[in-house]
């Protein structure tokens, strides 16, 4: 497994070593020592699996209690991920990293909590799985908004409008959002 560092030291790019020959491939997407030994000690508790076609965006979420870690793979299709460090206090606050992950290139994308997350899908269609480090609280889910002009978001939308959900559409900036102390 190779940790691709970001320029946000807690967001981590997961490039698994991958064993492929005529029959096809095989890599271990989850080991929980290689994961410990690389600093992500952590407890999943949920594995969620989503399809979206070309053009969604969906995010950015989070949960103002609970809040969840993701490692995020997406299984077919492409999306470019985003995470954002909404963490009051930390030196990358309001930044973000974003990267195109893909069934093709098999990276992770590991995301701990005190992120917002999204994605926008580039292919027909995307299938993404991602194993959250706490359970899903609808009633603590916030949304930020997907263009916010403070963080500056650089999605590759090539002119196009997004699809979005009605949650989605209705994202705060983040300076009128919750974030974590």
């Amino acid at each position: 497994m190779n940790l691709v560092p970001t320029h946000i030291p807690d967001i981590i790019i997961i490039e698994p070593k991958v064993f492929e020959d005529k029959r096809g491939f095989f890599f271990e997407s989850y080991q929980q020592n290689q994961f410990k030994s690389a600093g992500i000690d952590m407890d999943f508790v949920q594995d969620n699996h989503s399809k979206s076609f070309y053009g969604t965006l969906r995010g950015l979420h989070y949960q103002i209690k609970h809040p969840q870690g993701k490692l995020i793979r997406v299984i077919a299709g492409e999306i470019f991920d985003v995470a954002v460090d909404i963490r009051l206090n930390s030196p990358t606050f309001g930044k973000w990293v974003g990267d195109y992950l893909s069934a093709d290139n098999k990276k992770m994308l590991w995301i701990p909590p005190g992120f917002a997350h999204g994605f926008y899908v580039t292919s027909s269609d995307a299938e993404v799985i991602y194993k959250a480090t706490d359970y899903y609280a609808p009633e603590w889910e916030r949304t930020i908004a997907w263009n916010d002009s403070t963080i500056n978001i650089q999605w590759p939308l090539n002119g196009e409008t997004p699809i979005l959900s009605f949650k989605d559409s209705a994202g705060i900036s983040l300076p009128d959002a919750p974030v974590f102390e």
